[in-house]
């Protein structure tokens, strides 16, 4: 297992050594002791798994403390653009944003922690989207931004006809009216 550290500080690339043959493949999509090792311990309690097809937009979703959220997302099938926005104000690196291509073939994963909004859009017909997170969900800590703000930039690789969005998706806040995060806040306290 590959770690990297992206661009944005905290948030990193995870690609699995993946061995296979005529019959297959197999590859270790988690190892607890590689990532306390290289990034920070980090008590998974939830699983989830979305099914999207083509030109779904997802995000940028977040949640507030206390329920914020680490999360470390992968695909399973199909292939989508996946975001990752700091929103903790006072950081160096506020409201930029990583885009990486995940998918079934190249199995990478992105790790993002709290302090961040996430979002993906599907580029195959169909995609299965998975991530664990380090915290419940809460309806009431759960934010949106919107996902074509004009001041994180993001270039989604998709006809602007095209995107499919939720409600809570169309009605989300720009960064600049967002409930957000303080870089100098413990999120991990």
């Amino acid at each position: 297992m590959i770690i990297t550290e992206t661009s944005l500080k905290d948030v990193y690339l995870i690609e699995p050594k993946v061995l296979g043959d005529h019959r297959g493949y197999f590859f270790e999509s988690y190892r607890d002791d590689i990532v306390t090792e290289k990034i920070r311990k980090i008590n998974w309690v939830q699983d989830n798994e979305s099914l999207s097809t083509k030109s779904v937009l997802r995000g940028l979703h977040y949640q507030l403390p206390p329920f914020a959220q680490t999360k470390l997302v992968r695909i399973i099938k199909g292939k989508v653009l996946d975001v990752a926005v700091d929103i903790r104000k006072g950081s160096p690196n506020f409201g930029k944003h990583i885009v990486i291509e995940l998918s079934d073939e190249n199995k990478k994963q992105l790790f993002i922690p709290r302090g961040f909004a996430h979002g993906f859009v599907v580029l195959s017909d169909t995609a299965v989207f998975a991530y664990k997170v380090d915290n419940y969900y809460s309806k009431e800590a759960d934010r949106s931004i919107r996902w074509n703000d004009p001041s994180i930039g993001v270039d989604w690789q998709v006809k602007l006809e095209d995107v499919q969005l939720s409600e809570k998706d169309i009605q989300a806040k720009f960064l600049k009216d967002s409930d957000l995060f303080d870089y100098t806040d413990n999120l991990y306290a």
